[in-house]
């Protein structure tokens, strides 16, 4: 197979993003442009993210997942401790998140520390997921080989069985996590490559500097 994309081409034209209209702090930057590609892009689902981690086999990996909260600590999101990913926090906390909203020629890069939030906070968002998100939860040995489709549909039927006008308690294996920013990069297409790049760092005082970066 030989496939060659070099003919592929997009001109971004939309915005445009200047250090002098930035605010101080990138969470401000962050929630305005969320809810600017909310409004006027319903096509997107705003709230995906990729998830990168380094494995425990020394690969970086990267997937998408759904952002739940974000408060100016950081972005939390939602999964299983035991998964692959869960793992590879565990084993090293620093991660990265992306968000790319093509409708708005948008991209934000966030590195950070992720860490679990607490036990309460992980009970009332579980508590608000429809029954059969909470059951997903329990069946699922995310990441973990499994003998079939029709296994997994058979272990859901047990426990929807089981848990019949019974409350579902939070599997203690399944929780939060936020991710607690160093820094931020905000990213705008621009025409002819020249994008637009303002890049946070967070200072050891706990303030934000930032700067314009070459595309």
């Amino acid at each position: 197979m030989d496939t060659d994309l070099g003919g592929y081409r997009k001109s971004y034209e939309k915005h445009e993003l200047l250090l002098k209209d930035t605010p101080e702090n990138p969470l401000e930057l962050f929630q305005k442009w969320f809810f600017e590609v909310d409004k006027f892009f319903p096509e997107i689902e705003t709230n995906a993210m990729t998830v990168s981690t380094f494995g425990l086999d020394g690969y970086p990996k990267n997937r998408v997942v759904l952002l739940k909260k974000f408060t100016h600590e950081g972005f939390i999101f939602y999964t299983n401790y035991n998964s692959e990913k869960g793992r590879a926090i565990q084993n090293n906390p620093n991660v990265c998140l992306s968000f790319f909203w093509h409708g708005a020629e948008r991209q934000i890069i966030i590195k950070g520390k992720a860490k679990k939030i607490a036990k309460n906070l992980s009970d009332g968002y579980f508590e608000s997921r429809p029954r059969g998100s909470q059951i997903g939860a329990i069946v699922s040995n995310q990441s973990e080989v499994i003998e079939s489709r029709d296994a997994l549909e058979a272990k859901l039927v047990s426990l929807e069985n089981a848990y019949e006008g019974k409350e579902i308690p939070r599997p203690s294996f399944w929780g939060g996590y936020i991710v607690e920013p160093v820094e931020i990069e905000f990213w705008q297409g621009r025409p002819n490559r020249l994008h637009d790049r303002v890049r946070y760092l967070l200072t050891s005082d706990f303030d934000w500097v930032k700067n314009r970066l070459s595309p």
